[in-house]
Formats: C-alpha cells, sequence, structure tokens
C-alpha cells in the first residue's frame, strides 16, 4: 500500500487481522476482498521491510471502513490481534469474526474475548462466501453514493 493508497477515498477498505500462523488463509481471504473490488490491508501485503509496523497498522486502522479478524487457536493468543479488534470497536466500525479450528462455544467461553465480540453474528470459515457476498452488495452501495455526489 503506497501512501496515496492511505488516504480515505472511494474504496471499501478493509482490514485482516490475523496470527503469524495463519498467513496463507489471510492471504487467500485478502484475494477474495480484493476479488469484491474492496482494497484489503494485509501486514505481509502492504508493510515493507524498515516501515514502522505499528504506526502503518494504526494508520490503516484509522481509515479502514471494516475488521476481518481469522480467530484460530494460534491467532486468540495474538495481542496484536485483541488491539486491533478494540481499536475497530473504538472506531465504531464493522468486525467480521471469521472462526478457523475453533467453535463458535470454544469462542464464546474463551477469557480473552470481549463481551462485544460475543454478541455479533460470528461465521465459520466454511460460511465466509456470505460475507463476500455482503460486501460486495456494500462496495456496490459505495460505488452509487460516490456516482451521486
Amino acid at each position: 500500500m503506497n501512501e496515496q493508497s492511505e488516504k480515505p477515498n472511494s474504496v471499501r477498505l478493509v482490514f485482516v487481522s490475523h496470527g503469524g500462523k495463519d498467513m496463507w488463509v489471510a492471504k487467500q481471504i485478502a484475494k477474495e476482498i480484493a476479488a469484491c473490488n474492496a482494497q484489503p490491508f494485509l501486514d505481509e501485503s502492504d508493510i515493507n521491510v524498515g516501515d514502522d509496523f505499528e504506526e502503518k497498522i494504526r494508520r490503516f486502522l484509522e481509515i479502514s471502513h471494516e475488521l476481518l479478524v481469522l480467530i484460530t487457536p494460534w491467532s486468540m493468543e495474538r495481542s496484536f490481534v485483541w488491539a486491533e479488534i478494540g481499536a475497530a470497536w473504538m472506531r465504531q466500525i464493522p468486525i467480521i469474526v471469521v472462526l478457523l479450528g475453533v467453535s463458535t462455544t470454544d469462542f464464546q467461553i474463551h477469557p480473552n474475548v470481549p463481551i462485544f465480540l460475543k454478541k455479533r453474528d460470528i461465521i465459520s470459515i466454511n460460511d465466509i462466501s456470505q460475507y463476500f457476498d455482503q460486501l460486495k452488495q456494500r462496495v456496490s452501495k459505495d460505488c452509487e453514493r460516490s456516482n451521486n455526489k
């Protein structure tokens, strides 16, 4: 992501939060987000060697329209994942929780999971196409609004 793309624009920006062990799956999700004509932010793809990692994450979170968080047994133990969720919650942007290798029950009873996430409609990775369909609809609405300005 270059400096120009870090400024708010009419493209829907989706922050993909994940643990390092989940990079391959996160990349597949990011590809599908891009196929929906939205712009994903994925740390491996959008942060260059030598960049201030935390600053880049903070800046993209400030302008993202939504956060998709991939919850796996590994990501549930990553403090950065919880910090990204907290930032999205403070900004009051949608937080989409996608479970992989974690049951809804295990997610609900995990001590790290904040109450505000337990109230959300949580989906399994096997149902992620539902999210992509809804994302396409949001992108389409964004384009309509942009064209009507």
